[in-house]
């Protein structure tokens, strides 16, 4: 095992090499340190290329979006309808990962998170 060599994902010091690849028994991440960017690239490859709606399409401020299951407004009685369409969406650094701001017609200004929007 190379000394100093650690899981990029986990930390972990178990690691060990299968091929050219290496492999954290703890937490099951493959990565190849040899590969351009070295460790961990991949993973911050796909954090650097923004937020993502449920299927993995690169969202932007201005897009439109739809929303793929029903969800609760907290604090109110009211429900955001899956199907329902939201334009002209915000991408914001939002708490507790909502990451979208946006107004839906009939219920307001609200924030939803990505994992929840498909883009229209």
């Amino acid at each position: 095992m190379d000394d100093g060599l650690k899981c990029p994902k986990c930390n972990s010091e178990h690691v060990y090499q299968d091929g050219m690849l290496w492999i954290c028994p703890e937490c099951a991440h493959e990565w190849n340190p040899q590969a351009e960017g070295g460790a961990g690239a991949d993973a911050e490859a796909a954090a650097d290329q923004g937020v993502r709606d449920a299927n993995g399409n690169v969202l932007s401020d201005g897009d439109a979006v739809t929303v793929i299951k029903d969800l609760k407004v907290k604090g109110s009685s009211l429900v955001v309808k899956g199907g329902t369409k939201v334009k002209n969406i915000r991408l914001v650094d939002g708490a507790d990962g909502h990451n979208i701001a946006c107004k839906i017609d009939g219920i307001g200004a609200m924030n939803l998170k990505s994992e929840f929007v498909k883009k229209a």
